[in-house]
């Protein structure tokens, strides 16, 4: 167990979507151990106005809406001096770095994120240039928030800190974390609508088991991500 738990700051325009994901599974053991600790930020709650109004239209002309840069750097700046750790921004937006395995990893070390999610069209350039943010993906598609991407980046980190999973050794072996995906697993019955489970698991040879394992992963990494091993 870490001396000093993770911080995790989202801000968002839509903090109710948050209530679900940190109230169940490995993100509520986690908190309840007190691996990490969240605060979550309503970035309406810093906009001028009684409209609460955080967007507005490109200029230029365009299709959509943008988010402005006032609310946000107002609820950032808020939220950064709620501890003295200023700790990593990181903004989710699909122009952003594809996230990884290996991003998983190294934000996995700091003690605090901030992690910034947009809706509409996007963010005002500013926001972008003025926060000194890194930029991160989950993936080549375009969703309508930010949101579903800090919940991925939240759990994918989460997941690796000392003290969150039952079995600490279980994320070594995973998808990814030897730069492979994973080998083929089985659990009871034995046999199941004729498809057996293969001998050697079933062999007691931890060494004849490994390299069973190795092989199958390398075999599926060939077939299905090839990718993987050209890096």
């Amino acid at each position: 167990m870490p001396s000093r738990p993770m911080r995790i700051d989202i801000l968002t325009l839509f903090p109710q979507m948050f209530d679900s994901v940190l109230g169940c599974s490995m993100l509520k053991r986690a908190l309840d151990k007190g691996v990490f600790t969240v605060n979550v930020a309503d970035i309406r709650d810093f906009s001028a106005g009684d409209y609460r109004k955080v967007d507005d239209k490109p200029y230029g002309g365009g299709p959509g809406m943008v988010m402005m840069p006032g609310p946000v750097y107002e609820c950032f700046e808020h939220v950064r001096d709620l501890c003295p750790d200023k700790g990593r921004v990181i903004l989710l937006t699909p122009q952003g770095r594809r996230f990884s395995q290996k991003d998983a990893v190294d934000l996995a070390g700091e003690s605090r994120l901030i992690l910034i999610a947009g809706r509409y069209e996007g963010f005002d350039e500013r926001i972008r240039t003025g926060l000194g943010a890194e930029q991160l993906s989950v993936g080549d598609y375009v969703l309508s928030g930010g949101e579903l991407a800090a919940m991925v980046v939240m759990e994918a980190v989460v997941r690796l800190l000392g003290g969150a999973l039952g079995d600490e050794s279980s994320t070594s072996e995973e998808t990814f974390n030897q730069g492979l995906l994973e080998y083929p697993q089985y659990t009871r019955p034995e046999v199941f609508r004729g498809m057996k489970v293969p001998e050697v698991l079933l062999s007691g040879d931890h060494s004849a088991i490994r390299r069973w394992r190795r092989k199958r992963a390398l075999e599926r990494t060939s077939r299905w991500r090839p990718d993987l091993l050209e890096e």
